[in-house]
């Protein structure tokens, strides 16, 4: 008699399962969560705008929610199956706009960084930290709002009531005392 120990899958992958088999939404969520900046760090990297690597991302985040019932732990990784989504998607934007296609669109990153890689990212978010508190804090809500908020420009302006131009100053220069920030940090 043949008894098979239950397979223990990562978090993203119950979650992919729970999306799967129950439709979950909360786990969708944190799919989304887990991915979407992930994709679109990698799809930056390969060439595409903030505004295409969005677009790029919501179609892949649809497209698993979509196709959902296709996935299955014992062929493929969850974030295997994803990155292959995204680069389909990629090659399918390259050809509509008539562009060659890359290569490569690259390795999905490792699943589980290592602990050099933890360190390292704690401390980038530490200086990162630092660097923000130092802006001015009109400044600091913009770039927050923007980028970690994922807000666009024309949202902030309509929820702030500020003119579009405003804000796009203070993003700006926010962005450039944040880069002069982290310059001089890692110099140190």
């Amino acid at each position: 008699m043949s008894t098979k120990a239950p397979k223990e899958y990562t978090e993203q992958t119950q979650w992919m399962l729970s999306v799967r088999d129950a439709r979950d939404k909360t786990a969708f969520a944190s799919l989304f969560d887990h991915y979407a900046p992930r994709i679109k760090g990698l799809l930056m990297r390969k060439g595409c705008g903030h505004g295409q690597a969005d677009e790029i991302v919501q179609d892949v985040m649809l497209t698993i929610w979509r196709k959902a019932a296709m996935f299955d732990p014992e062929r493929a990784q969850v974030s295997a199956w994803i990155y292959q989504i995204a680069r389909n998607r990629h090659i399918d934007v390259i050809r509509k706009e008539n562009r060659p296609i890359p290569e490569e669109l690259g390795e999905a990153p490792d699943a589980e960084p290592d602990a050099t890689q933890i360190l390292g990212m704690e401390q980038e978010t530490l200086h990162l930290r630092e660097a923000l508190s130092r802006l001015k804090p009109a400044q600091r809500e913009m770039i927050e709002a923007a980028y970690l908020g994922e807000m666009s420009h024309r949202e902030l302006s309509e929820k702030t009531g500020l003119p579009l131009g405003t804000i796009k100053s203070r993003i700006r220069l926010g962005l450039d005392k944040l880069r002069h920030e982290l310059k001089g940090m890692r110099q140190e």
